[in-house]
């Protein structure tokens, strides 16, 4: 039987300085345990892709953002499901960062500075297609 996939939006939330935000996921999470991905995540049956990102952005983070322009998008494959990501930017971004019991800890970035990071392999595409600029 072939896997499904599922649709996943992902978000580049930068700060005033341009730093990125990302979150490092539950040690328990049954995808990519521990490993460091930008805010964002699955689409939910009828729901617009904008809709969505802020939506995933809020819960993971509790901020509040607008959808900015495309940036990339990316597949991975799991042993139960393939998913594709569209990655956006975000914008006119208001709020404190508090995660949800999804990750473990957060950390506004710079590029070279995620990349030292154990990232999930989603994020490894995104900047290997983006050539290290997020």
């Amino acid at each position: 039987m072939e896997k499904p996939y599922g649709l996943t939006m992902r978000s580049i939330v930068k700060n005033d300085e341009g730093k990125i935000l990302v979150l490092r996921r539950h040690p328990k999470s049954k995808t990519n345990p521990h490993k460091w991905e930008l805010p964002g995540g699955k689409i939910e049956k009828g729901e617009f892709f904008d809709e969505a990102l802020i939506r995933e952005v809020k819960e993971e983070t509790n901020l509040d953002v607008k959808v900015g322009d495309f940036c990339e998008a990316v597949q991975d494959d799991y042993p139960h499901k393939r998913t594709v990501q569209l990655i956006m930017y975000s914008k006119d971004i208001t709020g404190e960062v508090k995660i949800s019991d999804e990750h473990d800890d957060w950390m506004w970035a710079s590029a070279d500075e995620i990349k030292s990071l154990e990232i999930t392999s989603s994020l490894e595409k995104i900047i290997e297609k983006r050539n290290g600029e997020l």
